[in-house]
């Protein structure tokens, strides 16, 4: 028991240090890409320090498989070249025995990471974004979805313009039930219009079937309102813009993504990329055990035995190997190609039994 804890804590303190360079080095890179993205907004050290803050979170969040694989070639490499390990292969266990604690370790990491790190990555990106929006249009462009259905909020010079609609179709070009209201620089309202649908096409609303209601100085609305067959407005926002926000995982954290299908489902969206999305999160635990597997595999034996760079080279190529094979097969499933389970669960758990078995061959075969 006493040589587990030992493990286990040896990979926990060669993940946290393999964190910290990784995080000095995002801090760095990060506060020079924001001193370069807002030149000339008349931002100050505060604002600069608060948005490289802010990225903090979602890059971490991005390398954490990487840093997991290093951190368990740091840790046995160490143990190699101290020869514990082959202390521990005389004492009488085994090499899949001496793995057992750094996987329940990196079980446990993966756990806190989606449970605590995702939702910290999602707050902080939402701020960050509502920042770079204010910081570089003068307001905030704001996507949410209720029970009253979809809410978008653009900024423009000349003011702001809320837009709700009931629901959008799969490509999220085209809203129905529309309601907007645009609000001068001042925060009063200029006026109101409501149509039957929404194209957004070639930076413009195109609306249907519209009544519009002027509100700057009229005293009776109602009476000076008028209808039209059609209406264009413009608009910065594109159907991408639109389909990525709402269907992003990066706008929702790991607890509130059901909730979100369900409210997407209700407005018309497709929920396919969320769904992939959730399992994609749910997997991060056996994702992080198949990364400390492969810088484990491949730098267990002894120091002495020559061959490190070669080795430390082959546990690299094969974590990028497994890391594009995983984003090969979340594609799949996002494009509904293979089934989301099989997307999401196959290629780690592969790797896993695949690698365990190699292992089982060479060190106790």
């Amino acid at each position: 028991m006493k040589l587990d804890l030992y493990f286990a804590s040896r990979f926990l303190k060669a993940f946290l240090q393999i964190s910290g360079i990784f995080s000095g080095l995002i801090l760095m890179i990060e506060y020079i890409e924001q001193l370069r993205s807002f030149a000339g907004r008349g931002l100050d050290l505060q604002d600069y320090i608060i948005m490289t803050l802010l990225r903090w979170p979602v890059v971490i969040y991005e390398i954490l498989p990487l840093i997991v694989v290093i951190a368990a070639i740091v840790m046995y490499l160490s143990l190699a070249r101290s020869s514990e390990l082959v202390i521990t292969r005389a004492s009488g266990r085994s090499a899949l025995r001496t793995l057992c604690a750094p996987i329940m370790m990196t079980f446990i990491l993966g756990v806190i990471v989606i449970g605590i790190l995702n939702p910290m990555s999602v707050t902080s990106d939402k701020i960050y974004e509502a920042n770079k929006s204010e910081f570089k249009h003068g307001t905030r462009n704001v996507f949410s979805i209720s029970d009253n259905g979809l809410w978008l909020r653009e900024g423009h010079e000349y003011g702001h313009t809320l837009t709700r609609a009931n629901r959008i179709n799969e490509s999220g070009s085209i809203l129905y039930d529309v309601t907007l209201l645009q609000f001068a620089a001042d925060g009063f309202p200029n006026f109101r219009i409501q149509a039957a649908s929404a194209l957004i096409k070639d930076q413009n609303w195109h609306l249907n079937d519209v009544k519009r209601w002027p509100l700057g100085e009229s005293k009776n609305p109602e009476a000076q309102a008028l209808k039209q067959d059609f209406l264009t407005i413009a608009t910065d926002l594109t159907p991408d813009d639109i389909k990525e926000r709402f269907q992003s995982s990066n706008a929702n954290t790991i607890w509130n993504i059901p909730e979100q299908i369900k409210k997407l489902e209700a407005a018309g969206f497709s929920t396919l990329a969320l769904k992939m999305s959730f399992h994609e999160e749910l997997s991060l635990p056996l994702t992080f055990i198949a990364m400390m597997i492969i810088g484990a595999s491949f730098t267990m034996k002894h120091a002495r035995l020559g061959g490190t760079p070669s080795a430390v080279l082959a546990a690299i190529l094969t974590a990028f190997s497994f890391f594009f094979l995983r984003r090969f097969t979340l594609i799949l499933g996002q494009n509904g190609e293979i089934p989301i389970i099989i997307a999401a669960w196959a290629a780690p758990l592969a790797i896993i039994f695949i690698l365990l078995a190699l292992l089982l061959h060479l060190e106790d075969g």
